[in-house]
Formats: C-alpha cells, structure tokens, sequence
C-alpha cells in the first residue's frame, strides 16, 4: 500500500473556517472554490495544536501507572482485596470502552478541540480527588472520571493527526507515541521517590499528577470555539440548516460515500480492534501488576518502580521510529511479529528468573509494548478519509479495550488464588500468540472503505 502520504486528502476541516460556514449557500460549486481559495492555518493554531497533542499526551497514563508504583500502598490504606485490585486494574480498558465509542459524537456536537480540553479536565479532577475520596468506592468513583477523560482524548488524537498533519500521519503521530510513552514511564519512575519526598503517605503522591493535567488544558482553550476541526463537518453544517462546504483537495463524491461505510463489514476492522484489545490487555497488566511481581519476589518499592519505567520508557524512542518504519512498508506484519518474540522472551525470563535477569525482562516486555504505537499508525493507514479514521479509531479502540477488560481483573484473581505469580504469566504468555496472529492480518495492504461499502 501506498504511504499515508500518498492516500491522505489535503487537510479538509483545518482550512475551513467559520467563514466557509457562514458562506455556505451559495451551492456545491460555490462552496468549492471558496474552500479552494482559502489560507493555510495560521501558525499560531498549528503550533498551539502541537503542544495541545504533547501535553494531552503526557497525561493519557500517568493516572494508571502511578497507581501501580503505589498499589500494594493504596490496597493496604483502603482495605482492597487482591480481586477488588484487580478491578482497579481493570478500570482503564472498562472505561476506555465505555467512554471511547462516545468520543466522536462529541466531536461532531462541540468539536474535538473542545472535547479534548474537557478530557484534560475530566482528568485533572480525577486525580485531585481520588487519593482523597476516603473509601474504595470514592478511589474507584474518581478514578473512572479521570478514565473518560483519557478515553476520549484517546480516540481523538488520531482523528486530530490525521485533520491538521494529513501529509505527517507518521512522524505526528510517532510524537504523539513517544508523548505518552514518556508520561508512562514518568510516572512509573518518579511516584515513589516523589511520595517519600513528599512524607510517605500515597495521597499526595498520586494527587500531584494532578498538576500535570492542569497543563494540558491551557493550549486547548484559544482552539475550543474552532469546529472546523470536527470529524464530519457535514453534520455540523446540516445541522444548522446549511449546504455544507466541500473541503479543499475532496471531491463531493467522496464526501458523499464516506458516511456510507459500515465499519463492522470491514475484516480489516475487526482485525485491528482485537490486535488493539490484545496489546491493550498486555499492556494494562504490565502497568498494573509488574511492579507487583518484582516487589513479590524480593525487589525494593523503589526499584520495582525504576522496572516499570525502563519498560514504559523503551517506547519513548521506539514509539518515534516504529511508526515512521510503519508508513515505509507495505505490510505491518514483520513489525507484529518482532514485537510479539520480544514479548514471549520477557514473559518467559519473568517466570524463570524473574529478580536476577530483571532489567532484560523489563527492557524486552518494553518493546512488546511498542505495539501501542504499531497499531496507532495502523488506524491512520487502514482508511483513506478523515471520516473513516474516525469511525475506525472509535470502533478499534472501544472493542479493544472491551476486549482487554478481563486480563487485569483475571490476574489478580489466578495470582490470590494461587498464591503465585506462575499462572498469571502463563495466561500473559498464551495471549501474545493470537496478538500476532490478528497483528499480522491487520497488517494487509487494504483499507476499510474497500471493505465496508454499504
């Protein structure tokens, strides 16, 4: 398949302003040409676009991974049972799924800009008030209000990219990668430390991410009035009773045809909301429960802690460089496949000698999760339009993270009742292998509007 280069149209909704809407009854052919004569985004926008992405980006994990450098601290101070912390643990992809498939609707009524900037708050809230809830049930209240602000913004970077960066899907979203890979392991590295510095107790140690969040609102304020950025500017544009503007470089054609496509008809799009859901379940129990495993077998808090960060941090270079390899080839199947071995080497050095070789599990299991990054690009590249980036950034991320519900839930139930940690790794270690096999298909030289015309 040609490079996302080639397929993507010119930036439709960036060139669009409110004065195309306003404009819009001349007819079809009038819209056109003024949507034609339009100028590029201001610099400012762009600019304020690309450190709204960094920042959001930042925050999309330290809510979960700084939970688990603190859990065995959090399960002690509320009284949470190993199968109670499994739901913890299980919380993201739940909300991820629940929150995520709302995501574009909300863009379409209010704009992304504007349900970014509402995410970051969501988020920012939540991690304020969960250390102080005070009961297990405020912690987890407060937890899934910062998780539908990360679910969100989530689903929209990808349609974001792909609206203001069209011909930079890779390297934008390679930055974007790299962004929460190094929120990640941020967080993983510096929660412990921080919350020593800070008296010891857990509390302010997770409620300073907070201040994080609270950054990540500012570069979305000056954009949130701009619905030229929504995912289907048709419907914002009927809604109010206006032919809408054809944008710059689509034709009405494809304009028209978009909205037709049916997202599940599309094998392609099936393949990818597994692969999604099974890196997604590899990944959460790795945030979740790793720094768990090390402690268990007789590693220091702090150090357990400086493991997980070397895992999550391993994406902050690879996160750069896997996308961009991605666009170059034809098939994403070889990276799939890289990334899958590099999992079951960690996997199996964790069950074996899980304290001495330590630092190569956590740098293996670390590439492993690069497939995050791999199946971002692949949501860019498996459609041609904006339209059909949303409706499959929707559709991978809320099934996949459905799918990735129980594997979290379902090792803290194997490890309290078997007393170890040798049948939740079993279980990690059997997943990787269909995770490459539907990575593989999902890899293919097609896109889902040649699959999933109605």
């Amino acid at each position: 398949m040609a490079r996302e280069e080639i397929r993507t149209t010119t930036s439709t909704t960036v060139r669009s302003s409110a004065t195309d809407a306003r404009s819009g009854a001349a007819g079809d052919g009038a819209a056109d040409a003024q949507g034609a004569a339009m100028p590029a985004p201001r610099a400012w926008a762009v600019r304020l676009v690309v450190v709204g992405i960094v920042l959001s980006a930042l925050n999309l994990r330290p809510a979960i991974t700084s939970l688990g450098a603190l859990l065995e601290e959090v399960r002690d101070g509320l009284g949470m049972s190993g199968s109670v912390a499994g739901l913890l643990t299980s919380m993201p992809p739940l909300c991820f799924a629940l929150f995520g498939g709302l995501a574009p609707r909300l863009a379409r009524r209010f704009g992304p800009a504007a349900v970014v900037c509402a995410g970051m708050l969501a988020i920012t809230t939540g991690l304020l008030v969960r250390p102080y809830a005070g009961s297990t049930a405020g912690f987890l209240a407060a937890s899934a209000l910062a998780l539908m602000g990360i679910a969100v913004s989530n689903v929209l970077m990808p349609v974001i990219v792909k609206r203001w960066f069209p011909d930079r899907v890779g390297s934008m979203t390679g930055l974007y990668s790299m962004a929460v890979a190094l929120g990640t392991a941020a967080a993983a590295a510096v929660t412990v430390p921080m919350t020593d510095a800070l008296g010891g107790s857990w509390q302010p140690g997770l409620a300073l991410w907070a201040v994080l969040a609270a950054t990540a609102v500012v570069p979305w304020v000056p954009l949130v009035r701009d619905r030229g950025a929504t995912p289907d500017e048709r419907d914002t544009a009927s809604s109010a009773g206006r032919a809408p503007a054809s944008p710059p470089g689509r034709s009405p054609a494809r304009e028209e045809a978009a909205p037709t496509v049916r997202i599940t008809r599309s094998r392609t799009a099936w393949a990818l909301a597994v692969f999604f859901g099974l890196q997604a379940t590899a990944a959460y129990i790795t945030m979740g429960w790793m720094a768990q495993i090390f402690r268990d077998t007789g590693v220091p808090a702090s150090t357990a802690g400086l493991l997980l960060a070397v895992t999550m941090v391993m994406g902050v270079p690879l996160a750069f460089v896997i996308p961009r390899l991605a666009t170059r080839l034809p098939h994403q199947g070889p990276i799939v496949v890289a990334l899958g071995v590099c999992g079951l080497a960690g996997y199996a050095g964790l069950y074996l000698a899980p304290a001495a070789g330590a630092w190569a599990w956590a740098l293996l299991l670390g590439i492993a999760n690069c497939a995050f990054p791999l199946a971002l690009t692949m949501v860019g590249m498996r459609a041609r339009t904006g339209v059909g980036v949303a409706k499959l950034s929707a559709f991978a991320q809320s099934t996949g993270y459905l799918i990735s519900i129980p594997g979290p839930l379902l090792v803290g139930v194997l490890y309290q009742s078997s007393g170890g940690w040798g049948l939740p790794i079993a279980l990690m270690t059997a997943l990787m292998i269909p995770q490459m096999v539907v990575g593989v298909l999902a890899g293919r030289n097609r896109t889902v509007e040649d699959e999933a015309v109605r």
